[in-house]
């Protein structure tokens, strides 16, 4: 507060001295019923799941990470809650921001997916100890929807909901998702509503409004879906998950310049994420902006390196062009990158072999041709993989003889 020098009433005038008086078994007594006081309200407070907005987190590990997770920084979030848990394995508040980070952070980025393993990880060990802990159960429940597992979340989801407990709304919105992912999208929209109206803490209730959304998206209700993620977003815009799924509304109502705004929200909170590049490279070739689209793709690949699925969107662009050299060039390289990592092969982008092989022979590039082609041949012999590529026995048309 300010001080207002021309109200203030500072005296350096002496005063006498007189003795000082003893306060008394009275005063005591009621300063001594003000701090109790005080401390009952501030438990009251805090509650579980969720601390007060102001309250002081010097030396609080669990008050940390809720700061990091409210300001956008989940990587801090993760470290200050993995910390607490070294010493606190079974607070559940230093769980719940931990799985939500986990999670979070996995879906925000194009590298992150290990995220919801290590997020199911703790979450297996925090049961173990504790099986019977309804809002452990919760929390295990999401970690197992995350990972692709509904039948294991929405069974652990329903053990936690044999008590009405404070983490009620957090199974149920593990029970929504469950039931989305294996398309029961009515069922998941009825229980994602309970979710949301019983949520009693801001992060369970932007974990509802989340599942409801995608449960509205998947019952064709695309607006509605928009109008519940903005809730969320208003909540707590510094999760990125949610304006990549906005952004993927908005797409499926055909409103291209919303999404484009989703995703550059992303890039004003994290300056280089790479998935954001990409999908505007995505949407930019929809448009047809070709240009516009090789230059996103030309982002991702020069900040992610590694990654394949940026090099078929650039390969594929340039394809599109007609520019069937740099095409060749960018699709080997994906094609290269699936067989260093290790790819399955079932997993592996059939077009990352095919559209190069179809680029060098519009090149006339005979034996970049002939070699992409037997080794696509040769990775189709697991049984696994469905696309199949085939040309005469005598080899492909234009290079006979050659």
């Amino acid at each position: 507060m300010r001080l207002q020098r021309s109200r203030s009433r500072l005296s350096f005038r002496q005063r006498r001295w007189q003795p000082r008086r003893s306060p008394g078994c009275a005063s005591l007594i009621f300063s001594a019923l003000l701090v109790m006081g005080a401390a009952i309200m501030a438990v009251l407070w805090m509650g579980r799941f969720g601390t007060p907005p102001n309250a002081p987190q010097k030396n609080d590990l669990v008050g940390a990470a809720q700061a990091a997770f409210e300001r956008g920084d989940l990587s801090g979030a993760i470290n200050h809650a993995r910390q607490h848990l070294a010493n606190a394995p079974d607070d559940i508040n230093a769980l719940y921001i931990l799985t939500r980070a986990l999670i979070y952070r996995s879906y925000s980025e194009y590298n992150r997916d290990a995220d919801r393993a290590s997020a199911l990880a703790i979450t297996t060990e925090a049961v173990t100890r504790n099986p019977n802990n309804s809002d452990m159960l919760a929390i295990h429940a999401l970690a197992l929807q995350a990972e692709n597992r509904p039948a294991e979340a929405a069974t652990t989801a329903e053990r936690a909901l044999k008590e009405d407990t404070p983490a009620s709304a957090i199974a149920r919105t593990a029970l929504a998702l469950a039931y989305d992912s294996v398309g029961s999208y009515e069922t998941a929209l009825r229980e994602s509503e309970r979710a949301v109206n019983t949520a009693n803490s801001r992060a369970a209730l932007v974990d509802a409004l989340r599942a409801q959304a995608i449960s509205q998206r998947d019952v064709g209700r695309y607006q509605d879906a928009i109008t519940t993620v903005d809730r969320a977003i208003a909540l707590d815009e510094h999760l990125l998950a949610l304006h990549f799924e906005r952004a993927q509304y908005a797409l499926l109502l055909g409103n291209s310049d919303s999404a484009t705004v989703s995703y550059f929200t992303i890039l004003t909170h994290d300056e280089n994420n790479v998935k954001a590049r990409l999908r505007l490279c995505e949407l930019s070739s929809v448009m047809r902006e070709r240009e516009r689209a090789v230059e996103y793709c030309h982002a991702v690949t020069e900040r992610a390196p590694s990654w394949s699925e940026g090099w078929y969107r650039l390969g594929m662009e340039y394809f599109l062009q007609g520019n069937f050299e740099e095409a060749q060039g960018s699709l080997r390289r994906c094609a290269t990158l699936q067989t260093l990592q290790n790819v399955p092969a079932a997993d592996r982008r059939f077009e990352c072999w095919y559209i190069q092989g179809q680029a060098a022979e519009i090149r006339g590039d005979c034996p970049s041709l002939i070699a992409i082609y037997n080794e696509w041949r040769t990775i189709a012999a697991d049984a696994a993989v469905r696309e199949r590529w085939t040309y005469p026995p005598e080899g492909p048309t234009g290079c006979v003889g050659r």
